[in-house]
């Protein structure tokens, strides 16, 4: 009995790590992708900052682009910029509305601080990995 007990256990250790991609979004699919961002460049100097998100559209981030924004030192967060809560369309690439991210198709709204919003799905959320002054930012899924 304690071997089948073992068993299970050590299944359940093997199939849990954190950088297993888990999508329970039907509308977006994982792509993946590597973003190298210089934030001493004039188009992402506005990352060097707090609360001061930036959208990348580039052909190369995301399914419709990334959100990328500071939130503290050496501290970012990247999200989707396609609405979680429909299939990418000519309307679904979201907008910066201050600290949150709008969907122009249904006005859906969600903060860039934690990815939630008032609609069923949150945000798709990235990885980022910055050097130790946050000058240079990988943005990857």
């Amino acid at each position: 009995m304690k071997q089948y007990l073992f068993l299970v256990v050590a299944l359940i250790a093997l199939s849990c790590s954190k950088d297993r991609v888990v999508n329970s979004n039907p509308y977006l699919q994982n792509v993946g992708f590597s973003k190298e961002i210089n934030t001493n460049l004039p188009s992402y100097n506005g990352l060097q900052f707090p609360s001061n998100p930036v959208l990348i559209t580039d052909a190369d981030a995301g399914i419709k682009g990334i959100i990328v924004m500071k939130v503290g030192t050496n501290d970012y967060r990247a999200f989707e910029a396609s609405c979680p809560n429909q299939y990418p369309s000519d309307c679904s690439r979201m907008t910066i509305n201050g600290i949150n991210a709008k969907c122009p198709c249904e006005n859906y709204e969600y903060s860039l601080f934690t990815g939630v919003g008032n609609a069923q799905y949150p945000l798709k959320t990235y990885r980022v990995e910055a050097n130790s002054d946050g000058s240079m930012l990988r943005v990857y899924n």
